[in-house]
């Protein structure tokens, strides 16, 4: 078999063995979190901080909910790292930020921090600052969990179906979840641009699905 049958058959696998209900139980949480007026702080490395600043803009614009991330201040990262160490970047900046109780943190990470090996150390104080503040923990993480599934309220894990592929799959479901939250019927404010135009063109008699622009 190719590597590209390989992988997509991999791919509906880890689809079809994801916790459902796990991420229903996410959305219940941030729910709650846009109910109660609180923010939703997202964290990652890596491809896990391109997703922070996609989902951003979503929770954003979509779901309605006041978001931030630190990654998308590179000029702030960039000092904190070099002032400060890499390992204290996630948390100084929820300080800075008046981080509190009312609000939660939402963590994309591979193996979800592990202290004892040094690996994702800035994710790891995140969550444990978090929870010292009595925030809500959410996260989309591979592996075992690591930190932020030990320590985290509502945590997707990504199943393991390859050690040889475990982060492209992990990193890939993530946006496949948080897509999934921000079109989540109970979160989502509105529509994207594009279901919002089929869904005017439908009301006006056109086909199902199409669009004219």
């Amino acid at each position: 078999m190719t590597h590209c049958k390989t992988f997509l058959k991999q791919t509906a696998e880890i689809a079809a063995a994801i916790d459902a209900e796990a991420v229903e139980r996410m959305a219940a949480a941030l729910m709650t979190l846009k109910q109660r007026g609180g923010r939703l702080f997202l964290v990652g490395v890596g491809g896990g901080a391109g997703h922070c600043s996609h989902a951003v803009n979503d929770f954003r614009k979509l779901c309605g909910i006041e978001a931030y991330t630190p990654v998308d201040n590179v000029s702030e990262l960039t000092a904190r790292a070099n002032d400060e160490g890499w390992e204290t970047i996630f948390e100084a900046w929820m300080k800075i930020s008046r981080a509190t109780a009312k609000d939660a943190l939402m963590v994309f990470s591979v193996g979800g921090g592990d202290a004892a090996r040094n690996v994702s150390a800035n994710v790891v104080a995140a969550v444990k600052y978090a929870k010292e503040l009595g925030m809500t923990v959410l996260g989309v993480v591979g592996r075992d969990g690591g930190t932020t599934k030990s320590a985290g309220d509502e945590v997707v894990v990504i199943p393991t179906v390859d050690p040889g592929n475990v982060t492209p799959h992990t990193e890939a479901f993530q946006a496949v979840l948080w897509h999934c939250l921000v079109s989540h019927p109970q979160l989502a404010a509105q529509s994207a641009k594009w279901e919002g135009m089929d869904a005017d063109k439908t009301a006006d008699g056109a086909p199902d699905g199409t669009v004219e622009v």
